[in-house]
């Protein structure tokens, strides 16, 4: 290969759910922790007791990501049976109530509780975030602003988050909904240079609304840790091969951004008004949303839009040896989502008499299953 590597990184945010109850843990958590950060250096306290957090060193292939990836999972989860725990990969947690979450000592966290105060409390979700190592990353807003239009598509692969505090929600991807209560999440504004970009974080740093940039949990944004460009829309993925396949795609776009600097250049209110729509599609209904086309302007069904995406980008994944991740987000879209096969076992589970007590537990006992990779 030549040229720039593109260098991935991916973070994974985890539930912890009490292996008797499927709850909230009420014991174990304390031990699992320090079980977790002594066996896994990669593993992270989140802003609740009741997470934890892992990443990948950057690499360079699928292959080396997914490896491991799948190992980080599988040292949580023997970590786990050890303390009575079970880890779940999902944007939210199917049954546990937000208002008995303990939130993480730290002082960054009781900063943001002391900021944002119940909001902060109820944001009991978990998502996937991955850090691509940009060519020029001087660049970085520009191709964010550029990047935007294919958001709706990776969420839309990522929904794993149906149930809210042991309800069945209606949508695919509830965790959007609950994380937009925070403040500075959602679509970044569309900044006309680096520098404008710049002096917005200035401004706010001097008021004092935030202390750095990390503090703007929008759905991509640059990364002021590396020289990255930080996809944050999806939720966390509850089968590994699903988020390596959304890192790979989101890999080769910001790949292809590059390489074609007319690529959605000059985004406007009415286009980025257009990707709000399809984003709240993509949350509502997954992959078996319809997408709004406004070159064409009209709705088109969810394969459809992911193949336009996938043309796209058939350069930079022969370059960036990320076919695979084509060939799995095409089964994602065949086979469904989390969300959808959460669905499934929810209603197995309850059977005739509807139990949704049995359903949740159903749900939760199958995302453990598949987030270990059993």
């Amino acid at each position: 290969m030549t040229g720039p590597a593109y260098r991935f990184g991916i973070e994974e945010e985890f539930f912890l759910a009490d292996a008797a109850t499927r709850g909230t843990p009420r014991s174990g958590v304390r031990g699992f922790h320090a079980a977790a950060k002594a066996l896994l250096p990669a593993a992270e306290r989140e802003l609740l007791q009741s997470q934890i957090e892992i990443a990948t060193p950057p690499a360079t292939t699928l292959e080396e990501a997914r490896a491991g990836l799948a190992s980080l999972r599988r040292g949580l989860a023997e970590i786990g049976r050890v303390h009575g725990i079970l880890v779940l990969a999902a944007g939210t947690h199917p049954g546990a109530a937000w208002d008995a979450q303990r939130p993480t000592d730290g002082s960054r966290y009781h900063d943001i509780l002391d900021e944002v105060r119940m909001v902060g409390r109820r944001t009991l979700v978990s998502g996937m975030h991955v850090h691509v190592e940009v060519a020029r990353p001087d660049d970085r807003v520009d191709l964010m602003n550029r990047l935007l239009p294919f958001l709706p598509v990776l969420l839309a692969l990522s929904v794993s988050s149906p149930f809210w505090q042991g309800r069945e929600t209606g949508l695919a991807g509830y965790r959007l909904s609950v994380f937009g209560e925070m403040p500075r999440t959602g679509l970044p504004d569309l900044f006309a240079s680096a520098a404008e970009f710049e002096r917005y974080v200035a401004v706010m740093v001097q008021a004092g609304a935030i202390q750095d940039a990390s503090f703007l949990w929008w759905h991509l944004r640059p990364s002021i840790r590396y020289p990255t460009l930080e996809l944050r829309i999806a939720d966390s993925c509850t089968r590994v091969e699903d988020g390596v396949a959304i890192a790979g795609l989101y890999r080769c776009l910001v790949r292809a951004a590059e390489r074609r600097p007319d690529l959605h250049a000059g985004l406007d209110g009415v286009a980025r008004a257009v990707i709000r729509e399809n984003l709240w599609r993509a949350q509502r209904d997954g992959v078996r949303a319809a997408l709004i086309d406004p070159e064409a302007g009209r709705a088109v069904p969810y394969g459809e839009a992911l193949e336009a995406v996938l043309a796209q980008i058939s350069e930079d994944a022969a370059e960036l040896g990320c076919g695979p991740a084509l060939d799995a987000a095409r089964r994602i879209a065949r086979e469904g989502t989390s969300a959808d096969r959460q669905r499934a076992a929810y209603a197995a589970a309850r059977g005739e008499d509807g139990a949704d007590a049995a359903g949740i537990a159903a749900v939760v006992d199958a995302l453990a299953r598949e987030t270990e990779g059993r």
